[in-house]
C-alpha cells in the first residue's frame, strides 16, 4: 500500500480512519514539554508576628478575653495577699449607708441617756460588718502603715497626745491613704473616774485641739481611756464636740482573738478594739495583729468597714 504526500491512502477503511483520529487528537492536545508549568496560587496574607504574639499574651487561644482578665485580677489578688501572709485578700464592704444608723434604745449593746452621747459597744445594722478601732499610738510601725495602704483597710484610730506627739507625721501618713478616720483617746490616758469634771473636759476638749492641730479635724468619736467612764465623761465630751463613745466587743492580739460574748463569735456591728504596739508589748507585731483579724472577719463572713461611716 502506498501513501501519498497527504499522509492518507484514498483506501483506507473506515476503522483505520476512526483510529487515526483518535491518535491525531491525542497528539494535538498534549501540552508542550517546554510550555510553562501553571501559576501557583498566592498565599493569603499573614498578619505581623508582633500582633500574633500580642493576641495570644493578652488573649490565648480559645479563651475568652473577658475571662481571661478575671483570671489576670484573681492571680495578682492571690500574689497580694501572699505577700501579707493571707490566703486570699479581705472581702470589700459595701458601700457606707447613706444615713448613719438610728441608736435607739433597747438595742444591745447601746447606752442612751438623755441629753448625753450614746455609748455605743455595737452598731445596730444588718450588714455583715464589723468595725477595726486601735488605740492609743505607742507603736509607730512603717509595715503596718504599708499593709493598710496596699491592702485598702478602713479602720479608725482613737490615739492619746503624749503617745501620739513624738510623730505625728506617721498618724497624718495614715490618714492620708484615704482609709483611716481619727478618733479622741484623751491627752494623758488617765482614768476618767478619778478625774473631776473640769479635768475630764481638759483632757477630751485640749486633745481635740491638739488632733485639730496636727491632723485639721476635730473628731466625732470619743473612747474613754479603758472604756471608763462617769456621767461627767460624757457631758465633758458633749461640751467637746463628741458625736458618741465608741467603745468595743472584741479585743485583737497577734495570737488570739478576745470575745465579750459566750458565743465567742462576731456579730453585725460588732467594734473591735487592738493598740498600736509592737514585740516588746506583745510578742509580735502590728502586721501580726492585723493578719489575726483579717483571717477571723473572713472566715466568719465578714467585712471591714469603717465605724465612722456608722456611727
Amino acid at each position: 500500500m502506498k501513501i501519498g504526500s497527504s499522509g492518507c491512502h484514498p483506501r483506507v477503511g473506515p476503522a483505520l480512519w476512526a483510529g487515526l483520529a483518535v491518535v491525531l487528537t491525542a497528539c494535538s492536545t498534549a501540552p508542550s514539554r517546554s510550555a510553562a508549568p501553571p501559576a501557583a496560587t498566592a498565599p493569603a496574607a499573614l498578619p505581623p508576628l508582633a500582633a500574633v504574639e500580642t493576641r495570644e499574651r493578652h488573649a490565648p487561644l480559645g479563651i475568652d478575653p473577658v475571662q481571661a482578665a478575671r483570671q489576670s485580677a484573681e492571680r495578682r489578688a492571690r500574689e497580694q495577699a501572699a505577700r501579707w501572709g493571707l490566703d486570699r485578700l479581705p472581702t470589700a464592704a459595701p458601700a457606707p449607708p447613706e444615713q448613719r444608723p438610728a441608736l435607739t434604745a433597747g438595742r444591745p449593746g447601746l447606752v442612751l441617756r438623755p441629753g448625753l452621747p450614746p455609748v455605743v459597744q455595737r452598731v445596730p445594722t444588718e450588714d455583715r460588718v464589723v468595725f477595726l478601732t486601735i488605740d492609743d499610738g505607742a507603736e509607730k510601725d512603717p509595715e503596718f502603715a504599708r499593709m493598710t495602704a496596699e491592702l485598702g483597710i478602713p479602720y479608725s484610730t482613737f490615739l492619746t497626745g503624749y503617745l501620739a506627739r513624738p510623730d505625728w507625721g506617721y498618724f497624718r501618713g495614715l490618714l492620708a491613704n484615704g482609709h483611716a478616720a481619727t478618733g479622741n483617746h484623751t491627752l494623758n490616758h488617765r482614768d476618767m473616774r478619778g478625774l473631776t469634771a473640769a479635768e475630764q473636759r481638759t483632757e477630751i476638749c485640749g486633745q481635740q485641739d491638739e488632733l485639730e492641730r496636727e491632723t485639721g479635724s476635730r473628731p466625732p468619736l470619743f473612747r474613754p481611756p479603758y472604756g471608763e467612764y462617769t456621767d461627767d465623761t460624757l457631758r465633758a465630751a458633749r461640751q467637746c464636740g463628741i458625736r458618741a463613745v465608741a467603745l468595743w466587743n472584741e479585743e485583737a492580739f497577734p495570737d488570739r482573738m478576745e470575745y465579750r460574748y459566750a458565743d465567742r463569735v462576731l456579730h453585725p456591728g460588732d467594734i473591735i478594739l487592738t493598740h498600736f504596739r509592737g514585740r516588746a508589748e506583745w510578742g509580735g507585731t502590728m502586721t501580726d495583729v492585723l493578719r489575726r483579724v483579717l483571717r477571723t472577719v473572713n472566715e466568719q463572713g465578714f467585712a471591714l468597714a469603717l465605724l465612722d461611716d456608722y456611727l
